[in-house]
């Protein structure tokens, strides 16, 4: 091939070898939505989320204290200061995830604009330091949450999330929190942190070094199982919100029927029940 065939050819190679390559990390773009889902592979990237699934912050029964410690923190970053990362632990379906999207949400409403909220899954944890190198530079604050975060046996991703808890050299990026909800307390199960007590040499030492990573979060928030008042506040609220035709009593009836065939009361199952109920009553809710 001659030189003035070959030239073009190399120009187009180099062209498509471009196009396959990686954004470079400063390249992302955080103004078309309020938030997004981050994706390390294969291409690195930040897919914006049109509409975030969330529930008024006025409608979380039950979880006063908590929601109030969450927004205060929230709002503070929103506003500019310093706050701290936060863990959400307990009972499942107490509504900790709800809480993280209605507190990002609240946020916006009160200072449009103010904070970007990305979700990272749980095997993309390893991916976090090139998620926060790429936040560093952006001028917007962000909120990283990961829900459902635990760690298994011989599962080296937690070092991962601990030297970014810790901010490194770099340290933290100013401008990003973390905020992670767990149905465990430490991260891991009971059986997992007394199987590292009774395997290892220095046994409390393990045991020591894997606890350790819940203690980098600086908020620490606990969910418990409602009781049958909490729950009743919980469908009330919610029935009352949507407009729903049903006397107090039959809806109090209803629920504790609900309640029963779902094994216990939550915010998740309060939130189950009353969808099918408005599905019955043919009210329509956008959930």
């Amino acid at each position: 091939m001659d030189e003035p065939t070959l030239l073009p050819a190399l120009t187009r190679i180099a062209e498509a070898l471009e196009r396959l390559a990686p954004p470079p990390a400063g390249g992302i773009d955080l103004t078309g939505a309020d938030a997004f889902v981050w994706h390390p592979e294969p291409r690195a990237r930040l897919a914006p989320v049109p509409r975030v699934a969330a529930v008024p912050i006025a409608l979380l029964r039950g979880v006063d204290r908590q929601r109030d410690m969450l927004l205060e923190n929230t709002m503070r970053f929103a506003r500019g200061f310093t706050a701290n990362n936060a863990m959400l632990w307990g009972a499942r379906g107490a509504g900790k995830s709800s809480l993280v999207k209605a507190a990002h949400a609240a946020a916006n409403a009160e200072l449009p604009g103010s904070l970007a909220l990305i979700e990272i899954h749980r095997e993309d944890i390893r991916s976090l330091p090139e998620l926060l190198g790429a936040l560093r530079s952006q001028p917007r604050r962000c909120i990283v949450f990961c829900d459902d975060l635990s760690f298994e046996r011989e599962d080296a991703d937690y070092k991962a999330l601990k030297s970014v808890l810790d901010g490194g050299i770099e340290g933290r990026p100013p401008n990003v929190l973390f905020y992670a909800t767990s149905n465990r307390r430490h991260l891991m199960s009971r059986d997992m942190i007394e199987n590292e007590r009774s395997g290892a040499i220095h046994g409390n030492e393990a045991v020591e070094e894997k606890v350790s990573l819940s203690d980098r979060f600086g908020l620490w928030i606990g969910f418990h199982n409602a009781d049958q008042d909490t729950f009743f506040a919980m469908i009330e609220g919610y029935a009352a919100h949507f407009g729903l035709p049903v006397a107090a009593t039959d809806l109090r009836a209803q629920a504790v029927e609900w309640s029963v065939t779902r094994g216990g009361r939550s915010g998740r199952v309060a939130w189950q029940f009353i969808l099918d109920l408005a599905g019955r009553l043919g009210v329509r809710i956008d959930a």
